[in-house]
């Protein structure tokens, strides 16, 4: 046989099928995570469509998952107050400003707390943990908050609340799991602590800063009582403020029993219509910010 004659191709394997009871566990695990979907989304759905109901339909208990009475009166109230955009604008302003404010204090000193040769390290965590349970009380903050001419200010709500103790031990947990061999390998480069900081450990954190990211924002965007407390001008609050006292208005004119008939549909549905304009923001910037969580798992999951 010549040397150049060409060999017989050699058969296929064939892929494995999968089995029966591997399909009929993906059908049901399909089925499973469908409903769980349905029923997750059915409130959110329940809230828009009651946002764009009429008064008489959602009295009623007619609204389910499309709009009945199609009605536009509350958010054409909201939207032509000019006051609204304003303070729409100072929720956007100081929901930045502490975000930034907690992110840089939280890291540093989830940081600090991170290496264990650091001494009065102990103290440093018994201090955050210490917080967590027992706090100074309401009078003595807002004392304080007034005494040092924070009132009227974004640092009102920003420095109260900068650090959460619970953002703060999860940063720390993730510190701690990094290499320490990358930060040696560094400081022997000539990195100071504040260059290894920057160029190595926040590179391979955006996981976890992600994270507290959204979890700071959520947390300034959704509060209002801070700003209630400290904030004497209507122009300086956060729009939480004014669709609370919107709430409020439309509620005391109901009772009242002299509520007019725009009134009257801004009680009915004002409740969903502050749900939709307080969570669609963040609805908007979840999705960017999702594949961050799902590194996050996977940086747990993988082990070497």
């Amino acid at each position: 046989m010549s040397l150049l004659t060409p060999r017989a191709p050699r058969p296929r394997t064939s892929v494995n099928q999968p089995t029966r009871g591997y399909r009929v566990f993906q059908g049901v695990n399909g089925v499973i995570l469908t409903l769980v979907v349905l029923v997750t989304l059915y409130p959110f759905v329940n809230i828009i469509a009651r946002s764009f109901s009429g008064e008489g339909q959602i009295r009623a208990g007619e609204v389910a998952l499309w709009p009945k009475g199609f009605n536009l009166t509350t958010y054409r109230i909201v939207f032509q107050d000019s006051m609204f955009w304003r303070n729409y604008g100072n929720t956007v302003f100081y929901t930045l400003v502490s975000t930034v404010l907690a992110m840089v204090l939280t890291t540093c000193y989830a940081y600090v707390l991170s290496k264990p040769d650091l001494k009065g390290r102990g103290l440093l965590v018994g201090v955050a943990v210490f917080t967590m349970f027992f706090t100074g009380g309401l009078i003595p903050n807002y004392v304080l908050i007034t005494s040092l001419g924070l009132k009227n200010s974004v640092w009102a709500i920003a420095l109260p609340n900068a650090i959460s103790v619970f953002n703060l031990l999860v940063m720390k947990a993730f510190f701690e799991s990094l290499p320490t061999e990358l930060e040696e390998a560094a400081e022997i480069d000539g990195l100071s602590t504040y260059g290894i900081l920057l160029r190595i450990v926040l590179p391979l954190s955006k996981a976890v800063i992600a994270t507290m990211v959204l979890f700071y924002s959520v947390s300034f965007w959704n509060s209002w009582f801070s700003a209630y407390l400290y904030m004497d001008r209507t122009e300086l609050m956060p729009v939480t403020v004014y669709l609370r006292n919107l709430i409020a208005g439309a509620t005391t004119g109901g009772n009242a029993g002299a509520a007019t008939e725009q009134l009257s549909q801004v009680g009915a549905n004002i409740q969903a219509v502050t749900i939709v304009l307080t969570s669609l923001p963040i609805l908007c910037v979840y999705p960017f910010v999702q594949r961050f969580f799902v590194s996050g798992v996977m940086l747990g999951a993988v082990k070497g």
